[in-house]
């Protein structure tokens, strides 16, 4: 995470003067902020010791989850004022195009955002982009994104609203207790196609376009880049952030929406909608961005990018998502702690503080895993997932034999899938032949008495043995055919309660 800037260390401290006045001089903070971002610290913060702020923005800009408010001074204090703990909730939105029918790992910042402010009892509407999505985010691209027919935006943007809503629905049901004075603000799930579609252009351009100005939109990075790229921009992407600055219009108007949230590359797609509701109404709104998430060597994690981790089963299993974040290194671990789950700042330092001690164990990547597949997948997805890692990584039969047909093709998802029928006296060769996993003739005989064959985890050396019920085939009526140390075969058998 970049060190925050010169804004954000002055964000903290008028949150600071709200939680704990007098705080300490300003001009000591802001020099010792000027410091950590010369000095390019990853993970910089305000020196310990300065008051604890209070208040949702303070708080997740302390963990990281909020980098960016806009506008500049003096409006963030305003919002600060709004956010602060016993004022009457306000609305936020979010907004997510379907250029596919799931949402990514990239994406969950952002929904936590909205989640935290439902958390602090605030109203949060997550907006699909049924409409923006059919002419394309030039933000961050070199260059046009895929064309999509008016189908398949309908089909993905289906999909990511169901995937929205499994969120919200798995944080109410695993992540909240509600108590009295203590309540989860309201959630919407929204298509901007719905007010889009039917405004006509000439209505749009005389609403819209004579309050959005030629050279600030042409200022904008993401409009340089393109421009200055060799396929060059269609009007349809320059007009992208038009139609993004009317949704924070028409939500505004709707919804009493104030505040848009979205990720750091977003930034001027959301000055754009602050400019647009500033002058069409002479209110106050504001924006928030959170981090984008990158690889170790920095790329951004997504779709254009081709290392997207989906949140949706189909594409990314439970396992999959598990073992994303338990591979993560010591060096990123603690701040994916606080920016991925809701644990208390408390008990991440404690899972810290033993982990030092037992780095070996690997306690704080198990535990961040467990927390994000458990708020993506439910608690059904957290237990395939750690069924699946026993039976991947620790050759457990047991955890094999637990596992269902889905599982285990999710676990081996380049593995053919053969039903087969179980036959009296079929041996281990007549698996393997019948499997098409080993040559024909003395060579496929070889391997297996050379010890090149598992069957659920144990070598077998022996072409014809006969294959056994509850050795060979498991009690779910399942075979993990091995051959040598990455060719799988998932073998059904069907039938088998006449055999038995």
């Amino acid at each position: 995470m970049a060190a925050p800037t010169l804004r954000a260390g002055r964000l903290w401290l008028l949150c600071a003067r709200r939680a704990a006045p007098p705080p300490p001089s300003p001009r000591l903070l802001v020099s010792q902020t000027r410091r950590q971002r010369h000095d390019h610290q990853p993970d910089a913060r305000p020196t310990p010791g300065f008051p604890v702020a209070k208040g949702l923005l303070a708080t997740q800009y302390q963990r990281g989850l909020f980098q960016e408010v806009f506008p500049p001074q003096p409006a963030e204090e305003q919002l600060i004022e709004l956010l602060q703990p016993g004022r009457p909730p306000v609305t936020a939105y979010c907004g997510f195009d379907p250029t596919a029918d799931s949402l990514h790992v990239g994406h969950l910042l952002a929904v936590l955002g909205l989640l935290h402010f439902q958390r602090a009892g605030h109203n949060v509407i997550a907006l699909v982009g049924g409409a923006t999505a059919q002419l394309g985010d030039p933000s961050g691209r070199t260059k046009a994104r895929e064309a999509l027919t008016a189908e398949q935006v309908r089909e993905r943007a289906r999909g990511l609203r169901e995937g929205l809503q499994r969120l919200f629905q798995n944080h109410r049901e695993l992540f909240w207790a509600e108590e009295e004075g203590n309540r989860l603000g309201s959630a919407h799930f929204l298509d901007n196609a719905g007010w889009l579609e039917n405004e006509s252009v000439i209505g749009f351009l005389a609403g819209v376009g004579g309050h959005l100005r030629m050279g600030t939109l042409l200022s904008r990075q993401s409009c340089k880049a393109r421009l200055s790229s060799p396929e060059g921009m269609g009007l349809a992407e320059f007009l992208y952030p038009a139609l993004q600055a009317y949704d924070f219009l028409h939500l505004y108007r709707h919804y009493g929406c104030l505040i848009q949230l979205g990720g750091a590359d977003q930034l001027g797609n959301i000055m754009s909608g602050y400019d647009l509701v500033s002058k069409v109404t002479d209110k106050d709104v504001f924006g928030i961005t959170v981090p984008l998430i990158t690889t170790t060597t920095g790329d951004k994690l997504g779709k254009s990018a081709g290392n997207a981790v989906w949140l949706n089963r189909n594409r990314t299993s439970p396992f999959e998502l598990y073992q994303f974040f338990v591979r993560q290194p010591d060096a990123t671990v603690e701040r994916y702690l606080k920016l991925f789950t809701f644990l208390s700042g408390l008990e991440i330092d404690h899972i810290m503080k033993v982990h030092a001690k037992e780095p070996e164990k690997r306690g704080p990547q198990k535990r961040l895993a467990a927390e994000v597949t458990k708020l993506v997948h439910g608690r059904n997805g957290l237990e395939s997932a750690k069924r699946c890692t026993k039976a991947f990584y620790h050759n457990n039969v047991d955890a094999l034999e637990s596992m269902s047909d889905e599982e285990l093709q999710e676990l081996f998802r380049e593995a053919p899938y053969i039903e087969m029928l179980l036959e009296p006296g079929t041996t281990v060769l007549d698996l393997c032949r019948k499997s098409n996993a080993i040559a024909d003739g003395p060579k496929g005989y070889r391997d297996i008495t050379v010890g090149a064959v598992s069957i659920n985890h144990i070598t077998e050396t022996n072409p014809d043995a006969v294959l056994i019920l509850g050795q060979h085939i498991l009690s779910n009526g399942l075979s993990l055919l091995r051959i040598g140390k990455r060719n799988y075969y998932i073998i059904k058998w069907l039938q088998l309660s006449h055999e038995e």
